[in-house]
């Protein structure tokens, strides 16, 4: 089964896209695939900065509260 995805192009300059070049054959991928790993990797780095987060006084009253 042939899947066929949409692409789209993104400007970079040319040293990142030598990076990103270098980075793909190190991960024996592709460029594209290694900009979706960045991706993921990036979003990953975001949630868990919101995870170290400290809670707030009214998030903290509601995990503490009873439950009947």
């Amino acid at each position: 089964m042939l899947i066929c995805m949409h692409s789209t192009s993104v400007r970079i300059d040319t040293t990142t896209h030598e990076e990103l070049k270098r980075l793909a054959a190190e991960l024996h991928t592709t460029v594209g695939n290694t900009v979706t790993l960045a991706v993921r990797a990036l979003r990953q780095e975001r949630v868990g900065a919101d995870l170290r987060t400290p809670l707030r006084p009214d998030e903290t009253d509601w995990l503490d509260a009873e439950l009947g």
